[in-house]
């Protein structure tokens, strides 16, 4: 039986490894998210906000709404919502719409940037073609995706952790001499709290993944593990961007500033294929989050879901998120991203935290 298969693989690592696909396109996988969010406290302090706020924060929502996804059996957003918060559940519906045009649009500008920065052609390429094999991968349903996702992570973390190597062998003095000397600017935890509250919308997106589960526990365990899958790559991209401050902070995509400035041009192609194969992995697991919802409203009306569903929902997702990408990566991520933290703190996190444990225990 291959790992992709072995019920254990899906129960406890599936659910992360979609999570930390939909959440590294969104902006991490460039660098420019961790540069916005984290760089700005200087070296120490942004691995400190990463590695303990972010990541607990992540582990345990992820935790926490997993298992409530499993006790109650509601594994599409809608259905998760009504029962979390009743008639509130709507709030969170206009709020996580914005999210999924924004996150969408930051891929698009993503997918436009790494192929002009690679072969000079013009952003539209990028856009356009990420746009037609998302919308591929959706047409295939949420097995597909999962299988693709999976074997996608291996890659990815493979590519990374070569990355990190080769960083670390040419720049550890540099990294080690910034992470010593830089002094710690501001409140890092702040930063960790923000950067994980926004992403928290992304648990909602993959909550098809726990149906893998056959008990509360064994969901709560898996989002526990989830919250780690999600942020290594990133510390991973973080270390290795140290080695580059202060200068890397001005930089629209600081991973592809880095692999010009090791002037290992294979590494750069391999790198960037890789990530833009990450953006398409993104994209096609927020915008099932959207056709599963609507393919959920149908059936829990006894209807059949109308086959022109999916195809006409992608289709005007990928198509209104690609005009709003011409707003810019860097905009997108600073303004968009940073309103949307506080947002689903209140939309979601507190929510969860209270009305979602309260249920849970009360059930029991």
């Amino acid at each position: 039986m291959s790992i992709l298969s072995s019920k254990k693989f899906q129960k406890y690592f599936v659910p992360g490894i979609v999570f930390q696909s939909c959440v590294i396109a969104g902006g991490y996988g460039t660098g420019r998210e961790l540069v916005e969010y984290f760089m700005g406290y200087g070296p120490l302090g942004g691995i400190l906000g990463m590695s303990i706020v972010s990541m607990l924060t992540w582990s345990i929502i992820c935790g926490v709404s997993f298992a409530f996804a499993h006790a109650f059996k509601k594994y599409d957003y809608k259905s998760f919502m009504k029962k979390l918060m009743g008639p509130g559940w709507v709030v969170f519906e206009i709020a996580y719409i914005i999210f999924i045009l924004i996150v969408l649009a930051v891929v698009s500008a993503s997918a436009g940037s790494i192929l002009h920065e690679l072969f000079g052609l013009n952003k539209w390429f990028g856009i356009i073609g990420m746009s037609v094999a998302v919308f591929l991968l959706v047409m295939n349903g949420s097995e597909m995706i999962e299988k693709v996702l999976s074997l996608w992570s291996f890659v990815l973390y493979g590519v990374y952790i070569l990355f990190l190597v080769l960083v670390i062998s040419r720049y550890s003095s540099v990294i080690g001499h910034n992470f010593a000397s830089v002094p710690i600017n501001g409140n890092w935890a702040v930063g960790g709290f923000q950067y994980a509250f926004y992403n928290l919308a992304i648990i909602i997106a993959v909550l098809y993944t726990i149906r893998h589960c056959d008990s509360e526990k064994e969901a709560f365990v898996s989002g526990l593990i989830a919250g780690v899958i999600g942020i290594l790559p990133g510390i991973i991209l973080f270390v290795a961007m140290c080695g580059f401050y202060p200068l890397i902070i001005e930089q629209e995509l600081p991973v592809d500033f880095i692999l010009t400035q090791m002037k290992m041009p294979w590494l750069r192609y391999m790198f960037q294929i890789v990530l833009f194969g990450t953006l398409i992995e993104t994209g096609s697991g927020l915008i099932y989050s959207i056709t599963d919802r609507i393919g959920e409203g149908y059936k829990s009306k006894g209807m059949q879901v109308p086959s022109w569903t999916t195809p006409i929902t992608a289709l005007i997702l990928l198509v209104s998120t690609t005009f709003i990408s011409s707003y810019g990566l860097i905009n997108l991520i600073a303004k968009g991203y940073g309103t949307l933290a506080w947002v689903f703190f209140f939309v979601y996190v507190i929510p969860i935290m209270t009305l979602g444990i309260f249920k849970l225990l009360k059930r029991k």
